[in-house]
């Protein structure tokens, strides 16, 4: 009896049987059925974080999908491009910036000041953009306030999240919004905060039951923490400023910053790709909806398969949650001497066996947008079939980190 996964491999061979791998593919039922459960679960507007697909007809895609609104960029100059090639007229640059030549553009131009949300967190960003344009020179910029959403127990001994933004507290957000709002050709309308500690760290990671125990007692102490800063750094904002959005969360958060009351719209991207990092959460894991296929050349050995290329590392920490999965055909797994190598990888496993030069191996990263660096065009597959081809980033010439 064939397995779900035995009947997956078998549709996306025959979709791309005409095509030499290697090549990457979407399945759309997948992706569109992680939109929908994404918009279900935040009960809020999603903005879609554009580093976690990379491809603007896949952007537009899910902003047709009811729930998903607006965009998070990752920097200056892929916002403009995003606003001027029509995927959005709302999009917060979710990262400060010091690219002179993008923010000197971003205030020449009316339409795109009035579009486009810079993230600050300190008094020197702003130094930047006067720097680039004077204000009296300049329409007013929309600038978004980032609260850093680490927990830091201990009266600040531990640090549990990532190390973004300096503003911790709500008496220091209270400080920079009156600071923003003092300065000319400036305007404050949203604030953001990540809570990566809980939105990007998965709470069941294979074989390590005690680890898990561990993270989500931390998540659930992190949150109720974060839930009365972050109200009470928004009133503080709001002694100054009249916000137009609070943003937060992430694909693994997207229910519970939802919840926040604080909290007007929620950020996601990762979970419409369904990358192997999500598949370590348990409240709830996107189905698989992007895989990449490379071919088999050579036959080393008994039980060992070698295909072309193969080292598309996920950023983060050197670590084998990093590494890309081999996923169909199941049973084959990566060596440790050589993991996922620059030219060529070996496999081993009972699977191998049945594999011949020239059979593809469907493999799936460890993240979401970043599989778009390695492409240049996705297949987007509907059964067993392909009904379009879309570029990536990377296919259209752009590069923005």
């Amino acid at each position: 009896m064939p397995t779900e996964r035995d009947l997956l491999r078998d549709r996306l061979d025959r979709a791309t049987a005409h095509l030499d791998p290697p090549i990457a593919v979407i399945d759309l039922s997948a992706f569109d059925a992680n939109a929908a459960t994404l918009a279900r679960q935040a009960g809020k507007p999603l903005r879609v974080a554009s580093k976690s697909v990379r491809s603007r007809a896949l952007l537009s895609r899910a902003l047709a999908t009811p729930g998903w609104q607006t965009v998070m960029a990752y920097t200056v100059a892929e916002a403009i491009w995003l606003v001027r090639t029509g995927v959005t007229r709302d999009v917060l640059v979710a990262y400060p910036s010091a690219d002179r030549q993008a923010l000197a553009e971003l205030a020449a131009d009316a339409d795109l000041a009035a579009a486009v949300t810079i993230t600050v967190d300190s008094v020197e960003q702003l130094d930047a953009v006067d720097a680039a344009a004077p204000p009296a020179r300049r329409p007013e910029i929309r600038v978004c306030l980032e609260l850093d959403a680490s927990w830091r127990p201990l009266g600040g001994r531990l640090h549990l999240g990532v190390r973004r933004s300096p503003v911790h507290t709500p008496a220091a957000a209270g400080t920079l919004a009156a600071l923003i709002t003092a300065r000319p050709g400036f305007r404050l309308v949203g604030l953001m905060a990540y809570e990566a500690q809980i939105a990007g760290l998965g709470d069941m990671p294979p074989g390590q039951a005690l680890r898990g125990t561990a993270i989500r007692a931390v998540q659930r102490r992190s949150y109720r923490e974060l839930v009365r800063r972050r109200a009470a750094a928004v009133a503080a904002v709001r002694d100054h400023a009249d916000l137009e959005f609070v943003n937060g969360g992430g694909t693994g958060s997207v229910a519970a910053t939802g919840a926040d009351s604080s909290v007007t719209e929620v950020a996601a991207g990762s979970g419409l790709f369904g990358p192997t990092l999500f598949d370590a959460y348990r409240a709830w894991r996107p189905a698989p909806a992007a895989f990449f296929a490379l071919p088999v050349v050579r036959r080393p050995a008994p039980r060992v398969a070698t295909v072309l290329g193969g080292g598309w590392i996920a950023s983060g920490p050197a670590e084998a949650s990093r590494l890309p999965t081999p996923w169909l055909p199941a049973g084959l797994r990566l060596t440790g001497t050589e993991g996922a190598g620059e030219v060529q990888t070996p496999l081993t496993g009972a699977a191998a066996d049945s594999l011949r030069v020239g059979d593809r191996v469907w493999f799936r990263h460890a993240k979401a947008g970043e599989l778009s660096e390695h492409v240049r065009e996705l297949h987007l597959v509907d059964g067993d079939r392909i009904v379009d081809t879309v570029p990536t980033y990377r296919g259209e010439d752009q590069a923005f980190l």
